[in-house]
């Protein structure tokens, strides 16, 4: 039986992951770098991502180094300016409360973290939430996941994760737990073949989870 859930974050209760590599392309673009978005897609699934493409062409350390401060600026003014709300976070979170325990489980930076959540009220229902700074391996390495249950003293099959990315989904399956995808218009060309269960919109998440135990 379910009792724990441990959400993704970006692009599953916020929708942030589009303005991340926005941010990524932008600072890249200011060096006359162009961004291979389908590139990104694929290395994002490693855990590589914005920077994956101008290493291989072989842009010097210090130049990605200083981009990666200048994207780290552009995304902040995203989180600032850009709608990042998901429809039915917040009522879905408010019907699964009553029946588990919940968490995050972030490779967002806590800056930024703290900068999402500064006027919303989605960690009211959250037991906890690790950030990037919290464990050394990243996703696709099963350590994030595997911390979670060691944070609610849960066994992998009492929890569930939600994700919206191969990268946050072949983390859960090394963590041995059963991942349900949310559907995310960005991630779409991902392989989801190892998640348990899809949907569309988070809204369907209870019901999805309830029909796990069936």
């Amino acid at each position: 039986m379910k009792k724990y859930i441990l959400f993704d974050h970006d692009g599953v209760l916020v929708d942030t992951e589009f303005w991340y590599y926005k941010a990524g392309e932008r600072a890249l673009a200011d060096i006359g770098f162009t961004l291979d978005r389908d590139q990104y897609l694929r290395d994002m699934t490693q855990g590589m991502a914005t920077w994956a493409q101008p290493v291989t062409a072989g842009v010097d350390e210090q130049t990605i180094s200083r981009q990666r401060e200048v994207r780290n600026v552009y995304y902040q003014e995203y989180l600032r300016t850009e709608d990042i709300e998901i429809d039915g976070v917040l009522e879905t979170l408010d019907v699964l409360a009553n029946e588990f325990r919940m968490g995050i489980i972030t490779t967002s930076k806590p800056d930024d973290f703290a900068l999402i959540h500064k006027n919303r009220s989605i960690l009211d229902y959250m037991d906890f939430y690790l950030a990037r700074d919290d464990y050394e391996q990243s996703k696709p390495h099963p350590e994030p996941y595997l911390k979670g249950l060691q944070r609610f003293g849960a066994a992998a099959a009492e929890a569930v994760v939600v994700e919206d990315s191969a990268r946050g989904l072949n983390s859960a399956v090394a963590a041995g737990i059963d991942c349900i995808v949310v559907a995310n218009e960005f991630t779409a060309s991902h392989d989801f073949s190892k998640a348990i269960a899809r949907i569309a919109t988070i809204r369907e998440l209870p019901c999805t989870i309830k029909s796990l135990a069936t």
